[in-house]
């Protein structure tokens, strides 16, 4: 009854010191009007360019603990901006994202590994349409400094890109890049700065 108690009392005190380091990871909070989520892809001899506009965030970060960190973001689809009304609707259509039935992408970190300096690979699930895929997102910390126009917050700004190949994810099945309309690499690009209470 003894070594119950005890160990009762052990399993205790380690889910506390748990919950004590997962409470050490500080909580920061998406900046939208200064965060982008860019991208671009080639049109015959011309490259659009384009951006989601909604989006949201969990970012659990520190630099000196990514075991703990934890970053999350979700993108609603038919915030999809190109500059171009009919455009961006053939963007949502079943030929592309089919925004009715996928209306979110999702991506979740399940490892972050520091890989220089200020650099660091986010590894995680990326969910479009409907299915998660194994996705690698690179982001450079460019810093952490207090805010200048928000007093007592800190802001922290990153930065990331990379290239992905959109039939591989499902966003259209190859007509248009049979016809030589559309390709398929697209140049994804992030611009984020976030705050914490100092």
């Amino acid at each position: 009854m003894k070594k119950t108690g005890l160990f009762i009392a052990a399993f205790l005190l380690l889910c506390f010191n748990t919950q004590g380091l997962q409470a050490a990871v500080r909580s920061w909070e998406i900046d939208k009007n200064h965060s982008n989520f860019y991208f671009s892809v080639n049109h015959i001899f011309s490259r659009i360019d384009g951006r989601f506009t909604d989006f949201s965030s969990t970012f659990l970060f520190d630099p000196n603990d990514l075991p703990a960190s934890k970053i999350v973001f979700d993108i609603q689809v038919k915030s999809i901006i190109t500059h171009n009304a009919k455009r961006d609707k053939h963007l949502l259509s079943q030929d592309f994202f089919d925004a009715s039935r996928y209306p979110v992408i999702n991506f979740t970190s399940t490892n972050i590994k520091k890989t220089g300096v200020n650099t660091f690979d986010i590894a995680g699930k990326f969910t479009i349409k409907g299915k998660s895929y194994d996705l690698v997102l690179p982001l450079k910390l460019i810093g952490i400094k207090d805010h200048p126009m928000v007093k007592g917050s800190e802001v922290m700004g990153f930065s990331g890109e990379l290239t992905l190949d959109r039939l591989a994810y499902g966003v259209g099945n190859g007509k248009f890049v049979q016809y030589g309309v559309v390709g398929k690499l697209v140049k994804i690009n992030l611009s984020l700065e976030l705050l914490a209470p100092r």
